[in-house]
């Protein structure tokens, strides 16, 4: 997410009584960062978790809670023309049924009734009221309505049950109001992109592995901002700590024959495939079933074998995607990503030298070349990996328009 996507727009931040709504306070401050005008409306029972006083710093407005206080115009109204974009983080169960049902009896609510901008409602609960009938169906009833209904992330909560109701993290909702506000682009809209993400686990033993030390964070880059120019998009990810980016179909595997096949599994219905994943290029002849043992010895040999070889496999669909892969390189960087070019037959390139400061492997900031099959090529300073993927596609823009005029 770029600042300029976010610079001068009004966004209302509305906060409900539930444990996550600490969280919000980190949305906020990344909203005002981002050059955003923000104005936080708080239910009572959100006053019960955070202070107002927190909320009001951190937007460098007052916050909005208080229906009957002295005014000089109507709170609801005014806000419902001050927002660009609202989002309701965290929504519980019972703003969502208010929402749904029409039921206006504090300022949050009322102002949700006199919106006619976009609307992200995050819901944020326990599990077993997420599951529940009622719930289930006020959301669907708010999504059929043109509210944006963000998926709760997974994990420990705050009863200490395990399961689905976690508040999205923050760039999930930055990038769900970066989305309302720009509208669906319609750069990439009819386009089906294909994307793998992150490293790939080969078993030795049921405790051990080789891999890699990719983050994801390149490949969730290039989904979300394909995602944002309207694209169709599929994501196959690897092992990695990162949620799944919002309104993208994701997949997620863990060795290189299991991202060969979910990727094979969408042969000839991609318009453009990006090879972000690092692959690990070998595996292991055989897995254990058990744990290897020391036994005394002072070294283990292992034989591998080659794992599938994904570009290639992509570069015989018939039709034929646009085909973009990366070189993740320590010396020679240009050449061999050139020579990678050539021998898988890719149309563009993304050669970087994972050992520079700041790029590669881990970070959250890249530097690379562009390298097309038309030879352009062109040099990147360090920039942020969301930064990077809005080169690579508007790079694939060209590409795609070029092959099109031919």
């Amino acid at each position: 997410m770029s600042g300029s996507q976010l610079q001068g727009r009004r966004v209302i931040v509305g906060v409900t009584g539930g444990i996550a709504a600490y969280k919000a306070c980190d949305l906020v401050s990344k909203l005002v960062k981002a050059g955003a005008e923000v104005r936080v409306m708080m239910t009572e029972n959100a006053r019960r978790f955070v202070g107002e006083m927190t909320f009001a710093t951190l937007s460098g407005s007052p916050v909005h809670y208080d229906m009957w206080r002295e005014r000089s115009e109507i709170d609801h109204i005014a806000m419902a023309d001050f927002a660009e974009a609202t989002i309701v983080a965290p929504a519980t169960a019972n703003i969502i049924g208010k929402f749904a049902h029409g039921i206006a009896d504090d300022l949050l609510s009322t102002t949700l009734m006199t919106l006619t901008s976009p609307v992200i409602v995050a819901p944020a609960m326990n599990t077993h009221m997420l599951e529940s009938a009622a719930v289930r169906k006020n959301l669907a009833l708010l999504a059929e309505r043109g509210v944006r209904v963000l998926e709760c992330a997974e994990g420990r909560l705050a009863c200490g049950e395990e399961g689905a109701g976690r508040l999205p993290n923050t760039q999930v909702l930055l990038d769900a109001v970066v989305e309302a506000l720009a509208g669906e682009s319609d750069q990439f809209a009819g386009l089906r992109v294909l994307i793998t993400a992150g490293p790939t686990r080969e078993p030795i033993d049921p405790v051990r592995f080789i891999s890699n030390p990719s983050s994801g964070k390149m490949g969730y880059a290039l989904a979300r901002e394909a995602r944002r120019r309207g694209a169709d998009v599929t994501l196959v990810t690897g092992p990695v700590t990162l949620q799944a980016p919002s309104g993208v179909q994701t997949t997620r595997v863990s060795s290189a024959e299991q991202m060969h096949e979910a990727v094979q599994a969408l042969a000839g219905e991609v318009d453009i495939f990006i090879g972000a994943a690092a692959v690990a290029d070998w595996r292991p002849a055989e897995r254990e079933q058990q744990k290897l043992k020391k036994s005394g010895s002072e070294e283990m040999v292992l034989r591998l074998l080659r794992t599938p070889d994904i570009i290639d496999a992509v570069g015989e669909w018939e039709p034929r995607p646009l085909i973009i892969g990366f070189a993740a390189e320590t010396e020679d960087v240009v050449r061999h990503a050139e020579e990678k070019l050539r021998r898988k037959a890719m149309d563009l390139i993304v050669a970087n030298d994972v050992s520079a400061p700041g790029a590669g492997f881990e970070t959250d900031t890249n530097r690379a070349t562009l390298i097309d099959v038309i030879g352009r090529e062109t040099d990147l300073p360090l920039m942020s990996k969301a930064e990077l993927a809005a080169e690579i596609l508007d790079r694939a823009g060209c590409l795609i328009a070029s092959r099109e005029s031919q």
